[in-house]
């Protein structure tokens, strides 16, 4: 790799990382850069390489917003746990599943996800703490820590989005909070694939290590971004992730043919 590309891939994490901490959808920029750098990469060895610089930059995150915030536990934290093995499930699977199986469907989540959000201004603006019912947190537990994760190991890019989307909608958390939240399930669902990735050998472990601190300067970064401007500022990139996500799955997907 030359040291142009190798230059290019590390903005790439740096930016990835503050997506990522704001509101979750890094791997939309790093999962391409990797593959235009490094032309014939397997994409599982793609996958496990992102994974590799995103568990640093997501642990990151949730530290720092766990020292600056209160984050759920009770909710975050049996999601978390669940993340690890349904990711690393879907990780061994990764591969099986041809693309042009899930981008469809894919699409279909996220243009009615920019549509939910666009049609609800004060969704995840405002905390709606009469939402939090025990059934609704055994629910975003479940959609989480199973569905999500298991996709994350799967495809990946969106995962951060659907996340923090979940704990909003599903238990009145504010874009702040369900961020936080986010970044704690996000980690466990890094690390779970990542884990079934190494044991495979579909890591590039020297260039995952480079990543990883550029990852971790933009997760810091957009952290403190999030919490200084609060659920508003979310809300904006938010959108902004959503939509260029369904812009390069529709690009993906009737263009790149």
């Amino acid at each position: 790799m030359d040291a142009v590309s190798l230059s290019t891939l590390l903005a790439a994490a740096a930016m990835a990382g503050w997506v990522d901490a704001v509101v979750g959808g890094g791997g939309l920029l790093l999962l391409p850069a990797l593959l235009v750098a490094a032309p014939g990469l397997p994409v599982a060895t793609a996958l496990g390489t992102n994974k590799l610089a995103a568990i640093f930059g997501t642990a990151t995150a949730a530290a720092t917003y766990a020292r600056r915030t209160k984050v759920d536990w009770r909710v975050a934290g049996p999601a978390a746990g669940l993340a690890v093995f349904s990711a690393g499930v879907g990780a061994a699977l990764a591969g099986a599943v041809p693309a042009s199986a899930y981008r469809p469907v894919v699409l279909v989540v996220l243009v009615s996800v920019a549509v939910f959000v666009l049609l609800r201004p004060r969704l995840g603006v405002v905390a709606a703490p009469q939402r939090r019912t025990p059934v609704r947190v055994a629910v975003v537990i479940g959609v989480a820590g199973v569905a999500i994760a298991l996709y994350d190991g799967l495809i990946g890019p969106g995962t951060g989005t659907f996340l923090v989307l979940a704990f909003t909608a599903l238990v009145g958390a504010d874009f702040v909070h369900g961020s936080a939240m986010a970044k704690v399930v996000n980690a466990g669902t890094n690390l779970g694939a990542l884990v079934v990735f190494g044991l495979t050998g579909h890591v590039w472990w020297l260039l995952g290590a480079a990543m990883a601190v550029c990852n971790i300067a933009g997760a810091v970064l957009g952290a403190r971004m999030a919490l200084r401007r609060g659920s508003g500022f979310v809300r904006v990139v938010l959108l902004v992730v959503v939509l260029a996500l369904v812009a390069k799955l529709g690009h993906d997907q009737w263009v790149a043919r």
